[in-house]
């Protein structure tokens, strides 16, 4: 069995690693929702350190529905998609991924688990921490608030999506050579 195959895990594990410590070091520094303990980093107001907490998905979304609702979308499904993910890593020469996008399917499933572990144990929300100014870009003065497995879903999600967008632009390409 080639070892290589078990590597993308290792990166997986390394982001679940980094976004609990993260966390716990964040819940540990500054009190929830308290907007004076926040910690600067670059500037006066360009990114700092806060402490949130988000009952739903992305951008607070679904962060109102019911206990049932919240147990199987944000828990049971994602769960089950991570099983997945797993899957298509383990397996990815014969799905047809590149080594690029299963590095990247590696990124979203140690964020995917990062935040599981925060709906599973932590009953009052995923812990968010990282706050970005964003200079009213879409509306908004500051980026949502995230944390490290959400940028590594992100990072994760945007490089394969541009890896599928070229592979198309690749294969049209191809099309039309051939038929010259």
């Amino acid at each position: 069995m080639n070892k290589n195959r078990w590597l993308p895990f290792v990166l997986a594990f390394s982001i679940v690693l980094l976004d609990q410590i993260t966390k716990a070091w964040i819940v540990k520094l500054i009190p929830a929702y308290d907007w004076s303990s926040f910690i600067n980093v670059i500037g006066s107001d360009f990114l700092r350190f806060i402490h949130v907490k988000n009952l739903g998905v992305a951008l607070s979304i679904g962060q109102d529905s019911s206990v049932v609702m919240r147990l199987i979308f944000f828990k049971i499904f994602p769960l089950i998609v991570m099983g997945y993910l797993g899957y298509l890593i383990y397996n990815w020469e014969k799905e047809g991924f590149t080594k690029l996008q299963i590095w990247m399917l590696a990124l979203i499933l140690g964020g995917g688990i990062g935040n599981l572990i925060d709906r599973i144990f932590r009953p009052d929300g995923v812990v968010d921490w990282v706050d970005v100014k964003f200079y009213g870009i879409f509306g908004w003065e500051r980026f949502p608030t995230f944390n490290v497995a959400d940028a590594a879903i992100s990072i994760g999600a945007v490089v394969i999506f541009i890896t599928f967008v070229i592979s198309v632009i690749n294969k049209k390409k191809t099309q039309k050579e051939d038929e010259s």
